[in-house]
């Protein structure tokens, strides 16, 4: 059986998710919350990415991980390491939620959660990669692409309404950090991603 470090990751992320639900100074100790952060609970930046609000919010976001982290792995290993994988998983994390910290770090009533900003910088290096590859939403296929500009729009544009409790700027940071990564690994990368749009018309 191939080692899979995506496997690792889900499956930490999963045995934590369940052990927070069941404890409840577990989760608490672990969540994003600003006041905590700013009197030096730092490790909460990275542990939130960890724990999750419920099962389909766990569910989507591993599903998720284990499709694109699994092909993501076979490129970004031979390249840093499985050391650099894990950080770059984990960086996602904490980039994603640093923007939201600046901003809510004062805000008492605040807390974020779940592996969402580190999933979608897997998945926006996965887009980099193969923007014509169809991904399946709600069972229909999208071009990656395609998907990735409504998901971007949306993901603004729900971030200005601010009517749910979804970290809407998580994903957009994690998918830039995700973007930012492979270019500082490989530059070519944004001259073949331009050139694969062009392909469908050419």
């Amino acid at each position: 059986m191939e080692f899979s470090v995506t496997f690792l990751l889900i499956a930490a992320t999963v045995v934590i998710s369940l052990l927070a639900w069941q404890q409840g100074r577990l989760f608490e100790a672990l969540i994003y919350w600003p006041p905590a952060v700013s009197r030096g609970e730092w490790w909460r930046l990275l542990t939130h990415g960890f724990i999750h609000a419920d099962g389909t919010h766990l569910a989507f976001n591993m599903i998720t991980l284990f499709f694109f982290g699994s092909v993501m792995e076979r490129i970004l290993i031979p390249a840093v390491g499985v050391p650099g994988f894990v950080l770059f998983y984990l960086a996602g994390i904490i980039v994603a939620i640093l923007p939201t910290h600046f901003r809510h770090r004062r805000d008492a009533s605040y807390r974020s959660l779940g592996a969402s900003g580190a999933v979608s910088a897997v998945l926006f290096a996965y887009i980099l990669l193969q923007p014509w590859s169809l991904l399946f939403v709600f069972f229909i296929p999208v071009p990656a692409i395609v998907f990735a500009a409504v998901y971007v729009a949306y993901s603004f544009y729900a971030q200005r309404r601010a009517r749910d409790n979804v970290n809407h700027s998580a994903h957009l940071w994690g998918g830039a950090w995700g973007i930012a990564f492979m270019v500082w690994l490989e530059p070519q990368v944004l001259q073949r991603f331009f050139s694969e749009l062009l392909t469908p018309l050419g």
